[in-house]
């Protein structure tokens, strides 16, 4: 009697059967998600199919669109992105070491907390989502990060699978202006306003002016490059208050716009950071 398993073979072997291509251009319709087995879109090119199972190709398929993706992520806080690996910087927006008042360790490395990747997944897409692009299991792998946000910070954070965007991030990240929401509570000091966009140092050394405005009456608007760990922390500190939350809402001409906690949406074509 004949093991019926002996009769399912690989999908990527059945499309090139039906094709008749190769097996790595039929791996890229399968990654494409243009495969769909009995009605259904494969993805996995090593799935095995059997003779009685119907393996079919959508009609409008297209090889031009395994182009590589770039997620812009509104990570939560609880969540590590960037950070903790040799040579990776330290998260942009963080604060000084935690200690009395200060709200944790914003500039540290990683303490095992759970990584902002495992947040992207087809489930964790932004429904407003106004790319058009066609969410792929492909779209989660070999992603990389060059806009390291810490654990007790929330906001944008970018992973990439294109290398001219890794390259571009990874090289003008000190020269591209961030946008952040800071929570501070205190009493503001005189003429600390002023003070915060020009007039203060960090480290021993002066900071250039930057644009600090009032969002309301507990959120204050920081619009600077070249931002060090700790260094929002410690400006407001010096003017009189602390602060309680960090939100990183747009990292040069690409803001996070309205992605909800924990979700995220594509880099539209015309976007440039």
């Amino acid at each position: 009697m004949s093991d019926p398993t002996r009769e399912h073979i690989r999908l990527a072997k059945r499309v090139a059967e039906q094709l008749g291509c190769s097996r790595s251009t039929a791996e890229q319709y399968i990654e494409g998600g243009w495969v769909r087995v009995d009605g259904r879109v494969v993805e996995a090119p090593g799935a095995r199919v059997s003779p009685h199972q119907t393996v079919a190709m959508d009609q409008d398929a297209n090889l031009m669109e395994l182009t590589p993706v770039t997620l812009l992520l509104h990570k939560p806080v609880g969540y590590e992105a960037g950070l903790g690996s040799p040579g990776t910087p330290q998260g942009p927006v963080g604060a000084a070491p935690a200690g009395p008042g200060r709200h944790g360790s914003h500039g540290s490395r990683s303490q095992g907390e759970p990584s902002a990747l495992t947040l992207l997944g087809a489930a964790s897409h932004a429904a407003d989502d106004a790319s058009g692009t066609r969410v792929l299991q492909r779209h989660f792998r070999a992603l990389e990060c060059f806009t390291p946000l810490p654990t007790p910070a929330s906001g944008l954070v970018v992973y990439t699978q294109d290398a001219r965007i890794a390259r571009k991030l990874a090289e003008d990240i000190e020269s591209l202006e961030q946008e952040c929401i800071v929570e501070v509570q205190g009493t503001l000091s005189d003429s600390g306003l002023k003070k915060l966009c020009h007039g203060l140092s960090f480290n021993g050394r002066p900071l250039p002016p930057i644009k600090v405005s009032w969002q309301n009456e507990t959120r204050l608007r920081f619009a600077l490059k070249g931002i060090r760990p700790g260094q929002i922390p410690a400006m407001c500190e010096a003017v009189g208050l602390s602060v309680v939350a960090i939100k990183r809402i747009r990292l040069g001409r690409v803001p996070l716009a309205k992605v909800p906690e924990g979700q995220w949406r594509y880099l539209q074509p015309w976007e440039k950071f």
